[in-house]
């Protein structure tokens, strides 16, 4: 059933029972009809409508886990939103929201998505939500994030990318369960030269099939000077972790190494001006290796139940992911989205790349980079340890690893360096 026939069915009164229901573009007001839904709906998705407000009983929605609103004219995160007594997730990105309301944070908040707004500061409230666990604020003009989120003991993914931010608050590297953030593109960043590219005209590119799609682009399998390589192409919108020019230099700052997928050169000449990075091509037969999070496990990535991975390739995933994060904090960048679904492997053998620098930031130099590196030792830990759960008989050693790396304590936890070093030697 599509958007349009969703709706249609609503207003006959055919969707007794419903629990998710996606109504279509466009909408001026929330349908009367959805409250005849009250006893059962608990995700509701009204984007890309003319909407700017919420009814005032949105509240009788008492199930109601989850609502989608992007793509409205908000002027404001509607207030009535705190009225909804099961609501733990709301995403309201390019709205042009303004203004953040604290009763417009539902007591169980767990996961909320305000990307790509206008917002200047957020509430106190925000940090007296003690189920805060994952919090995407890039894109907005955020001069500082307040204090009170240092009691965040959930929050374990951030994304600050393109605001105002000056300066990092410290106690943000002291959080105990955060394993993923992104701040590039603030004054916070430390500026960097440019990285050296190859420029690979558009006439010699013979471009073929569409291999994926993601947030930031699109990649296809092309032949450039009788070469596979995969051409990835930039939206240039403002996605979730931040801005694709951002990814590209990531990218290619990132330098080589086995077990990433670096960039050969940087496209010139398209003919409508995009912006494209040609990278390595891997073999057809490697696969990412989980889903992304879906609504129900937030931060936490989603494996097929029947995966099953001997300790050989368990151990050999762990240490290419590793050695690549390694790599990649020598050259001054933090990943900031270290997981298995931006992880592809060879099912054949446990070799692995680590993908996808959408979320990637400079790092400082001094304690402050040291501690950002330590955020990612714990999503490293976290990325261990599903590995070990897909293992019948993990290798002796990995789990002290993975309690090490996930402490609450993260100046206690090893780097990914001192990570690799230990992996290395268990395989030893």
């Amino acid at each position: 059933m599509d958007r349009t026939e969703t709706l249609a069915a609503l207003r006959r009164g055919d969707l007794q029972g419903t629990r998710e229901l996606r109504l279509p573009d466009g909408l001026t007001a929330v349908p009367q009809e959805v409250f005849a839904l009250a006893d059962t709906l608990e995700v509701l998705d009204l984007g890309r409508g003319s909407l700017t407000d919420l009814p005032a009983d949105l509240g009788r929605l008492r199930h109601l886990r989850v609502l989608f609103a992007s793509g409205n004219p908000f002027p404001r995160l509607p207030p009535v939103l705190g009225e909804c007594p099961a609501l733990s997730q709301l995403g309201f990105r390019g709205c042009g929201i303004r203004e953040v309301p604290a009763e417009a944070l539902p007591c169980d908040l767990r996961w909320l998505t305000l990307t790509d707004n206008r917002i200047e500061t957020l509430p106190a409230a925000l940090g007296a939500r003690p189920a805060l666990q994952k919090l995407m604020l890039a894109g907005n003009r955020i001069a500082t994030l307040p204090d009170s989120l240092s009691a965040a003991d959930n929050l374990e993914l951030i994304r600050l990318a393109c605001n105002r931010i000056d300066a990092l608050p410290p106690w943000l590297t002291r959080l105990p369960r955060l394993a993923w953030i992104a701040y590039a593109g603030n004054a916070a960043e430390p500026v960097t030269e440019p990285a050296p590219a190859a420029r690979v005209p558009w006439d010699e590119l013979a471009v073929g099939a569409l291999l994926g799609e993601g947030a930031s682009g699109r990649v296809y399998r092309a032949v450039w000077r009788g070469e596979a390589v995969a051409l990835k192409l930039f939206k240039g919108a403002m996605t979730s972790d931040g801005l694709p020019a951002r990814e590209m230099e990531a990218c290619l700052a990132a330098g080589t190494h086995p077990a990433l997928t670096g960039a050969l050169g940087r496209l010139d000449g398209h003919p409508e001006g995009a912006e494209g990075l040609l990278l390595r091509l891997l073999p057809p037969d490697w696969r990412v290796l989980a889903g992304p999070p879906s609504l129900a496990s937030c931060s936490r990535d989603v494996y097929d139940p029947g995966l099953r991975l001997d300790p050989e390739r368990a151990l050999r995933i762990a240490r290419c992911v590793t050695e690549a994060v390694a790599h990649l904090h020598g050259r001054g960048l933090i990943h900031g989205d270290v997981y298995a679904h931006n992880t592809l492997w060879d099912a054949a053998t446990g070799a692995a790349v680590l993908s996808d620098f959408g979320a990637a930031s400079a790092l400082p130099e001094g304690e402050t980079g040291v501690a950002l590196a330590r955020i990612e030792a714990r999503a490293v830990g976290i990325l261990l340890g599903e590995l070990l759960d897909c293992c019948d008989a993990p290798p002796n050693g990995l789990r002290a690893l993975e309690r090490a790396c996930t402490g609450p304590d993260p100046a206690e936890r090893p780097s990914p360096a001192q990570v690799a070093a230990a992996l290395e030697r268990i395989t030893a």
